[in-house]
């Protein structure tokens, strides 16, 4: 299987460049791009809402404007009841304060008497207060003080001069705008952000049909087949991972606080919708989540009972959603891989603070289908996506290359094929084609050849053992007979022979590999005769086919008519039919497998009668 290349077109320099801008557009456009992609996120979520509502005959207007203040009021009952439930918890926290002293009292190790620590904080006391007498000049120098206790007349002063009147400066009657200003200050961003996405939500619904047709102009309407499904594409995960993700983190944050009030943690109804909301943040949302009800179980129980069984409530909670409810629910939801999951936290943390680590996720995402859909991206899919990056066969020829025949044995393994006829001629015959293609090209020199060889039979040895044909395989039939399975060209040829050779050998024949030597003019008398029932060229790529058509001749000629000569041309060539053709020509190892079955018993009969025949 060839691998296509993913380089972008255009230079790499004007790449970075605008790979550049585009970091500092977000960077320094936060103010207007943060609300704006809030607003088409929250818009992915209403959109189904509207789509039933316009059904329903009410009306675009009407419709939004339902959607919206649903919206409005699901986050304002929301933030009420954390509200609520924050200020119950700070009148409370007093309460536990003598619990919190104990538990460090008791975790605090007792100071050991005369011990290293006690002499050594001793000794830098005393020598740090002598520095400070010597800095000071010594209490020779010291000038007299006052008694603070010290009545009637002030010693400072001169005979005849009356003491001075204390002045006491009060501060001014607070101002009510500056009193609103003070407080109501670090709320007027929040606000405003909030009332720009609430702007954008609205026109956004309203005018979604409009937005679509002009992104389709901009995106490309010269292909309108593969703009459209980009952005179906986009807009079905995005809205897929949102509405996964909501029911995911409400199967997850009720039970949090049922489980909370049952064991007996105040204010459970916060922490489960703590935890249903931070769990929009990936990997760090869980642990913010737990850290409140964990601090305060220690606060609130003098043992350790209840902060034992708070901690085990989130734990069993936690496995029990990443390892059942998200693979049940997310499947390939998202097509992203966990590193591009990590690595689009950080970015967009770093270029828009907390609100980018709750977009990092769908954002990436629609990163992923652009480079699907867009040659020029194609580089993000590959980086990002949770598709392979590499075929199984590169895989295996890079760990050919590698020198490490064990996981290219492993890599080919993976695909659990019922057959291990289908895993040679899927996975370890194609590796074997990239390898004859860079040889053609002449980047492959005779060790990595050679090694390429030794190591596919390394990969064929790990199989030796295993099923042909699931576990009901039938005990190995008797000894058949000998085949010569001999390659071509090169070493790369040899190494398909060698797996044609496990196969027959399960078949019950006796099949050796010889190299493409063996069957040169001056090497040819030693090939052995005797009981021989067919003989196999292997061939990666035979080109013109008549290197292999002088082979079959000359293997004939040595063999005699009652020997097969058969042609496995691994890359699906043909020959034409000559007399110097062989006797039948395999494109797959199966139909080699079957060949040999065919004609091989039929070897050395006196009636034999094998005509040269052309390729299937």
């Amino acid at each position: 299987m060839p691998v296509r290349s993913v380089a972008p077109s255009g230079s790499a320099q004007t790449m970075v460049i605008v790979g550049v801008v585009v970091v500092l557009a977000l960077y320094f456009g936060r103010g207007i791009l943060v609300p704006l992609a809030l607003s088409i996120l929250l818009a992915f979520v209403l959109a189904p809402l509207v789509s039933r509502l316009r059904r329903w005959h009410l009306g675009r207007i009407p419709s939004v404007l339902l959607a919206v203040l649903a919206a409005i009021s699901v986050f304002a009952g929301i933030f009420t009841i954390l509200g609520y439930q924050a200020v119950d918890l700070a009148e409370n926290l007093p309460k536990y304060e003598d619990n919190l002293s104990a538990k460090i009292r008791a975790l605090r190790p007792a100071p050991a008497e005369g011990g290293f620590i006690e002499r050594t904080t001793e000794t830098l006391k005393h020598l740090g207060q002598e520095l400070k007498d010597v800095a000071s000049g010594g209490a020779e120098n010291t000038p007299p003080q006052t008694p603070p206790n010290q009545t009637g007349p002030n010693p400072g002063l001169v005979p005849g001069q009356t003491e001075p009147i204390p002045v006491r400066i009060e501060a001014p009657p607070p101002n009510p705008f500056a009193m609103l200003t003070e407080f109501g200050g670090p709320l007027v961003s929040p606000l405003g952000t909030a009332g720009m996405v609430l702007l954008f939500v609205v026109f956004i619904l309203l005018q979604q049909e409009d937005l679509r047709d002009r992104l389709i102009r901009l995106a490309g309407a010269n292909d309108l087949r593969r703009t459209t499904e980009a952005m179906d594409e986009a807009g079905e995960r995005v809205t897929r991972y949102l509405v996964t993700q909501l029911i995911l983190n409400l199967l997850y944050g009720i039970p949090i606080g049922v489980g909370l009030w049952l064991i007996g943690i105040p204010n459970a109804a916060l922490w489960g919708l703590l935890a249903t909301t931070l769990r929009f943040i990936p990997y760090l949302g869980p642990v913010l989540a737990a850290i409140l009800p964990i601090t305060l179980s220690f606060a609130v129980d003098p043992g350790w009972t209840l902060p034992l069984l708070t901690l085990a409530l989130f734990l069993g909670i936690e496995l029990f959603s990443n390892n059942v409810l998200e693979p049940w629910l997310y499947g390939t939801s998202t097509g992203l891989s966990s590193f591009a999951i990590i690595v689009a936290a950080i970015f967009w943390t770093s270029l828009w603070g907390p609100l980018g680590l709750l977009l990092a996720t769908p954002l990436t995402v629609v990163m992923v289908v652009l480079g699907r859909h867009v040659r020029q991206l194609e580089f993000l899919a590959v980086l990002l996506g949770n598709a392979p990056p590499l075929p199984p066969a590169a895989r295996i020829y890079q760990r050919l290359l590698a020198r490490d025949p064990d996981e290219a044995a492993e890599i080919a393994d993976e695909d659990q094929r019922p057959d291990v006829t289908v895993t040679y001629e899927q996975s370890l015959l194609p590796a074997l084609m990239l390898a004859e293609a860079d040889r053609s090209r002449g980047n492959l020199d005779e060790d990595t050849l050679v090694a390429l060889r030794d190591g596919m039979e390394a990969v064929a040895t790990y199989f030796a053992d295993a099923p042909d044909e699931g576990p009901d395989t039938p005990p190995p039939p008797p000894p058949r007979g000998r085949v010569l399975c001999i390659a071509g060209r090169s070493h790369l040829d040899e190494a398909a022979g060698l797996l044609l050779a496990d196969l027959l050998a399960r078949d019950g024949w006796q099949a050796d590999t010889l190299p493409c030597d063996s069957a040169s003019p001056r090497r040819i008398r030693d090939l052995p005769r005797g009981d021989i029932r067919a003989v196999l060229l292997s061939y990666l790529t035979t080109g013109t086919g008549r290197h292999a058509q002088r082979l079959a001749y000359r293997l004939r000629r040595y063999f005699g008519p009652g020997v097969p000569i058969l042609l496995g041309m691994w890359d699906g060539g043909t020959v034409n039919p000559a007399p110097t053709a062989p006797d039948a020509v395999a494109n797959t190892l199966s139909q080699a497998r079957n060949l040999v079955d065919e004609l091989g018993p039929r070897a050395c009969d006196d009636a034999i009668g094998v005509k040269p025949a052309a390729a299937e």
